[in-house]
């Protein structure tokens, strides 16, 4: 009895509640994340009016950090599930008087997670292997600290798990593999329960290897006409693929492989598609060429000689023509400056006999004609040389002649035209000579 008599006087006296001092809460059921607002009214006197007060807020016997002021009037921005307690205030007096109010409770309300997705990062699921990849948990709505898990196929192996106090969370693979290429899924959770996402497929595309072009023809020659077939192929990346074919830097095509084979075009050959071949593929992370392919085309044998004679003609005509055509003119400057063209005898044109269409024919001519226009000019005149090689054979039934006589007679004429007097002069090669 002793004892709690001592014990009773040492305890610190019990500041007695006041009816006249209400704590009241605005909202009374506030949200999580959200404000509260905290007000201690008193009945005061005019006499306690004039002395000033101290007000102070506490929550479960602890004060708030806010501290004590002359303002009744305590703003709490964000309260969260845990500041739910007993809420309660005190107003001090200069003489130290204190007064307090009665206890209230007031109840934090917490809003479920909820409507949560996953986004990926870059968009679509689509990822170049050997890059980032990002799986982004989001929820529309929900308060407190949210708990967020990946998971990925359908047998959902955990990733990682994280806590925080947001609508979102990101988990990142900082180089993908093929391996990745899956099935994902994330859950959020405040406390009421987790809400899951839908699922999210990621498919991890491998950049084109460089592709093999290969010509596959008939035989060991190809010649004109034959169907040549390109087959461009690359063994490595993800579908669909575009291949491109070329030749000498030329597009001659284009074919797509939707499940990533190779492609080829057909190509009837002429003798302008000899030359250099190469293709191209690309499944839109990056073009790669092929090695250049040589294509020669064999020209066929009767071809080949009808191009070797034109071109040995061409070859004689280009080197010879010029060559007689200034020695022919030398020699007839000569002549006219020797014997003017006035002077010339003239004579008729010899007649062109007709050529027989038999060797052994028993008329008495056979002979072939040569005509060539040249313009000589001279002075103040132009000359226009027209010349006329005949030969002509003797007849098989007449008698032999001599030496002279036996021999074929050729003769060659020249008709000088001079196309300031409208004159034509026949001038027979013998004579020439």
């Amino acid at each position: 009895m002793l004892l709690g008599l001592m014990l009773l006087l040492c305890a610190q006296p019990r500041e007695p509640t006041s009816e006249a001092l209400q704590l009241t809460a605005r909202p009374s059921w506030p949200l999580e994340g959200r404000s509260m607002t905290l007000t201690c009214e008193t009945e005061a006197t005019s006499q306690q009016l004039d002395d000033q007060l101290q007000f102070c807020f506490f929550r479960d016997d602890q004060a708030l950090d806010m501290g004590c002021g002359s303002d009744p009037v305590l703003q709490v921005p964000t309260v969260w599930r845990k500041d739910s307690g007993s809420y309660w205030c005190e107003a001090k007096t200069s003489a130290q008087k204190v007064t307090r109010s009665p206890r209230i409770q007031i109840q934090v309300q917490g809003v479920p997670v909820w409507n949560v997705s996953l986004e990926t990062q870059p968009p679509e699921g689509q990822v170049q292997k050997g890059k980032k990849l990002v799986l982004i948990c989001l929820a529309t709505q929900g308060t407190g600290h949210i708990t967020f898990s990946w998971y990925k196929g359908a047998l959902g192996l955990n990733l990682e798990t994280k806590t925080q106090r947001s609508l979102s969370a990101n988990f990142e693979i900082p180089r993908v593999t093929e391996s990745d290429s899956e099935k994902y899924y994330c859950t959020a959770d405040n406390g009421y329960g987790p809400s899951v996402s839908e699922l999210v497929s990621i498919t991890v595309r491998s950049p084109v290897s460089r592709p093999i072009l290969t010509l596959r023809v008939p035989g060991a020659q190809v010649f004109p006409g034959d169907m040549v077939e390109l087959h461009c192929e690359a063994h490595g990346g993800s579908p669909p693929i575009l291949y491109q074919f070329y030749h000498e830097n030329v597009t001659l095509g284009s074919s797509s492989a939707p499940s990533g084979e190779g492609a080829s075009f057909n190509l009837s050959l002429t003798m302008e598609h000899s030359g250099n071949y190469s293709c191209e593929a690309d499944n839109g992370l990056g073009a790669q060429h092929s090695e250049v392919v040589t294509l020669n085309i064999t020209v066929p044998v009767e071809d080949r000689e009808e191009l070797l004679a034109s071109g040995i003609l061409e070859g004689l005509l280009g080197v010879l023509g010029p060559t007689i055509m200034a020695l022919f003119c030398c020699w007839l400057k000569k002549k006219i400056g020797r014997r003017p063209a006035r002077d010339l005898p003239r004579s008729p044109p010899r007649p062109v006999p007709q050529a027989s269409n038999y060797v052994n024919s028993a008329a008495p001519l056979q002979g072939q004609s040569v005509y060539e226009n040249v313009n000589v000019v001279s002075g103040d005149e132009i000359y226009s040389l027209v010349y006329h090689m005949q030969q002509e054979r003797q007849a098989a039934a007449k008698p032999l002649r001599t030496h002279t006589e036996d021999q074929d007679a050729s003769a060659i004429y020249f008709r000088l035209k001079n196309t300031s007097d409208t004159s034509v002069t026949d001038v027979d090669y013998e004579d020439a000579m």
